[in-house]
């Protein structure tokens, strides 16, 4: 029965007393020996002192394992605090008071919160730094290279640090989005080179860069620094490209118009490419049309070039003869002498030997052509003096038949007309001397200047000058004579009216006036003008033949170089006959 309590622990209450007293009943009724017992005795306290110091042991290393995941969770504590930056979101307990277990769990909620602050902090900035790392990559163009998300340093996750990488993001997205508008404009402007050259966009756009197709998206478009720069050299290439074909084109155009007007191409034939000459004076800028600057456009300009060309040799001598008399022309307007038949000859000899190629000799032609029209202003200004000075001669030429007209004041028709014409004739009579003056200190600034001597109609221009100044001094000398001749005669008949008295004297007939001096071949008071040309006549006009041309080029001096002024007007007729006065 004592057994069975001992054996049973849920009968009453077992405590180390209780059992160390049914021991000692278990010895008693044993017959242990107190030698057996003590043993026993020790060794029961034996295993209980390793029981204890196990159970120390224990405490002690749980203890340790506490204090170490307390310092762990300071640490940890202090680290996100240090890494996010800012304490003021999260209030951060007083760790140095309570028990180990206070304390751990006084820091746990603090520590959660900014673990999973910690998390959201990182997630921002992997995503700033992705989006970066992004952009570099389109920049360098090696964006298909980049894989994974960048590392994130956890060391630093402040506010500070996140908005400079979002300072910078903005600042990439910026230079992306220039880079982009930058890329669009030269893809823009390849377009257009590529419609008016005639050359295929898509082929030259994805040459470059594939993703430069209008197919692709506008975000998707390469935007690295290479990309940039060979849509550069090709918008440069495709620039020198146009200014090449353009100034062809024009070459082309130039030569169609020249040749043209040379064969006198009919208004019908010219029309047919006048998508070619519309362009003769453009800038390069200002051709914009698509397909102006194709080569099969310009091949068609080259070919019908190279067609007018060898047309142009079949007639080269209608060509040559045709320049020719554009040359005779410039030399005709300047009064430049030349020998027509001579140069014809000489023209029809080259083309006719075959020595000379159709181009040289046009050449040639249009070289003299230019030349003679260099000539031409070179003397304009000599030729324009010479012309008033002839004009003037002329007026002086009509005013002397005016004042030798003795019904000129007769009230007939115009009578008014030619009084208003012999004011006006006096006033630019009497600038004659100035005009010639000037001009011959400008045709000798001319000879001085170039060596050679100024030429009119082959007549020396200072030649015809010094004709005219001397038949004006012997007309002066005549108008002397004349008028002491007059004065002699008063004379005598002065004395014979005080000797034998004054008498009326019988009236002269009607008609029977005498001209002193006929104005033959222009000459005045009987006395022939010299000629200068072997051509003029009697007014100072050129001669011409039949087709309207002058003969020789030779310019006939004024018929009358020297007008009868006013005054003198009574030296053509006879003392005794009555001359009405001049107006």
């Amino acid at each position: 029965m004592a057994v069975t309590e001992a054996e049973n622990p849920l009968v009453g209450e077992i405590t180390c007393g209780s059992l160390l007293q049914k021991l000692q009943e278990i010895w008693d009724e044993v017959g242990e020996s107190d030698e057996e017992r003590d043993k026993m005795l020790l060794q029961i306290e034996q295993e209980c002192l390793d029981v204890y110091k196990r159970k120390v042991e224990q405490a002690a290393k749980s203890r340790a394992q506490l204090l170490q995941a307390l310092s762990d969770a300071k640490l940890e504590l202090s680290t996100l605090v240090s890494a996010l930056g800012d304490k003021s979101f999260i209030s951060i307990p007083e760790t140095t008071l309570g028990t180990i277990n206070e304390q751990l769990a006084a820091i746990a909620p603090a520590l959660e919160q900014l673990l999973k602050q910690k998390e959201e902090r990182v997630k921002e900035f992997s995503d700033v730094q992705s989006q970066i790392q992004k952009i570099c990559g389109e920049i360098a163009g090696n964006a298909s290279e980049q894989t994974g998300a960048p590392a994130v340093d956890e060391s630093d996750l402040s506010l500070k640090k996140l908005n400079e990488y979002q300072v910078k993001l903005q600042e990439l997205q910026k230079e992306k989005s220039d880079r982009l508008h930058k890329v669009l404009e030269f893809v823009s402007t390849v377009h257009d080179l590529c419609a008016v050259l005639g050359i295929d966009f898509f082929s030259t756009v994805t040459e470059v860069h594939p993703s430069l197709d209008d197919t692709t998206g506008v975000q998707s478009k390469s935007i690295s620094n290479d990309t940039l720069l060979r849509l550069a050299e090709t918008v440069s290439a495709l620039n020198e490209d146009k200014k090449q074909r353009l100034h062809k084109l024009q070459e082309l155009a130039t030569q169609l118009i020249d040749l043209w007007n040379l064969m006198d191409t009919p208004e019908e034939e010219r029309i047919l490419f006048d998508h070619v000459t519309c362009h003769t004076s453009a800038s390069v800028d200002g051709v914009t049309v698509p397909g102006a600057l194709a080569l099969d456009l310009i091949e068609q300009a080259e070919v019908e070039v190279e067609r007018l060309d060898q047309l142009k040799a079949s007639r080269m001598k209608e060509i040559a003869f045709k320049k020719q008399v554009e040359l005779e022309e410039i030399f005709a307007r300047a009064h430049i002498e030349i020998d027509p038949e001579g140069a014809r000859e000489k023209i029809m000899a080259l083309i006719d030997s075959g020595n000379v190629e159709p181009t040289e000799l046009l050449a040639d032609m249009d070289n003299q052509i230019a030349k003679a029209k260099e000539e031409v202003l070179s003397r304009k200004e000599i030729l324009d003096r010479v012309e008033k000075w002839m004009s003037a001669c002329e007026e002086e030429s009509w005013l002397e038949d005016y004042n030798r007209d003795e019904n000129r004041y007769n009230s007939s028709r115009g009578a008014h007309l030619n009084l208003k014409r012999a004011e006006k004739a006096r006033i630019l009579v009497n600038k004659i001397p100035g005009m010639v003056d000037t001009l011959v200190a400008k045709t000798r600034a001319w000879e001085e200047d170039r060596g050679i001597s100024f030429s009119y109609d082959g007549v020396p221009l200072l030649a015809m000058l010094d004709e005219y100044a001397m038949l004006r001094q012997e007309r002066e000398e005549e108008k002397r004579r004349l008028r002491d001749q007059k004065k002699y005669g008063e004379q005598q008949n002065t004395e014979q009216e005080a000797i034998f008295g004054s008498r009326p004297s019988p009236a002269r007939p009607s008609g029977t006036k005498k001209v002193v001096g006929p104005r033959a071949n222009g000459g005045t008071n009987g006395t022939p003008s010299r000629r200068l040309s072997l051509n003029a006549t009697q007014n100072g006009s050129r001669s011409a033949t039949k087709d309207g041309k002058r003969d020789s080029m030779k310019l006939a001096a004024p018929a009358n170089f020297v007008a009868i002024s006013k005054e003198d007007a009574a030296s053509h007729v006879s003392g005794t006959d009555p001359v009405p006065a001049s107006p």
